[in-house]
């Protein structure tokens, strides 16, 4: 774990250490690309403008920067956690739904394959006109965003399902249930964990497209609102926010998954941080 935490302090030295030299011999204005040690200072000012609410009624940045902050990207957080767990569980009913009945699969599969190629940014103008502005269409987006490939990541799952497990449950009797919960799921839950995290990120992007299009808030509204306003220093310090919360959601889904799928452990040399 020490040794995990020095790679990765070592790693984001590099990065911000060549981005100051970059600014130091002048490859890059402070106007385009600040550079750390001239955003992070700004965070208490540029604060205020994650609390909407504050920035709307006009009045100055207070004690409650952090509370502002926490407030917004919770929002954020809420939305990726709804679509992604009704997209992770949608996604795997219909996909061992098409894999063991033949006229789901013959009805179903055609339109997630028709329909799985189709970016979900393209989806945006249909979320807008079905949902409006607010929550749910960045909830379908990140839904979206993972449904289709789980579906698919299942049915691929299922088939490398060793076929001498599932002769061994029926000969001790399993019912269809019982072949389904005990021996189908435990055996395609650690591959379908790792998509999980690794569609992940593409849920944090999607989601902050939607939020800068349709609602009034969360991080994707921030970003926006830098964009619009010349303000990179806000940009930038959006991006360090969406960064720590993107790498915290990482490690609790590696924690999660630890402890639920106890029998087989997450590999440490993937995805870890």
């Amino acid at each position: 774990m020490a040794e995990r935490t020095l790679w990765w302090i070592l790693s984001l030295g590099l990065f911000v250490g060549l981005w100051e030299v970059g600014f130091a011999l002048g490859w890059f204005s402070a106007e385009v690309l600040p550079p750390p040690h001239q955003f992070i200072p700004a965070f208490p000012a540029q604060a205020m403008h994650f609390d909407f609410g504050t920035r709307i009624a006009g009045e100055a940045a207070g004690s409650s920067a952090i509370a502002a902050i926490l407030l917004t990207t919770a929002s954020t957080i809420a939305r990726v956690c709804v679509g992604l767990g009704l997209g992770f569980a949608l996604g795997v009913a219909t996909g061992i739904g098409i894999r063991y009945s033949v006229y789901l699969g013959r009805l179903v599969l055609p339109m997630v394959t028709l329909l799985a190629p189709i970016s979900p940014f393209a989806w945006l103008p249909v979320a807008v006109f079905v949902f409006g502005v607010g929550d749910l269409p960045a909830v379908f987006l990140v839904f979206v965003a993972v449904f289709f490939i789980i579906v698919l990541a299942t049915i691929a799952e299922i088939e490398r399902v060793p076929a001498n497990h599932i002769d061994a449950a029926r000969i001790m009797g399993a019912t269809r249930p019982q072949l389904y919960l005990h021996v189908i799921l435990p055996s395609i839950l650690p591959g379908l964990f790792l998509m999980l995290r690794m569609n992940m990120f593409a849920a944090w992007m999607v989601v902050l497209v939607a939020e800068s299009a349709g609602t009034s808030h969360g991080l994707g509204a921030v970003i926006m609102l830098a964009r619009n306003t010349a303000n990179n220093e806000l940009v930038f310090l959006g991006f360090v926010v969406i960064g720590v919360v993107g790498f915290a959601f990482d490690w609790l889904l590696r924690q999660m998954q630890d402890r639920l799928l106890y029998w087989q452990s997450s590999n440490p040399a993937l995805l870890t941080g």
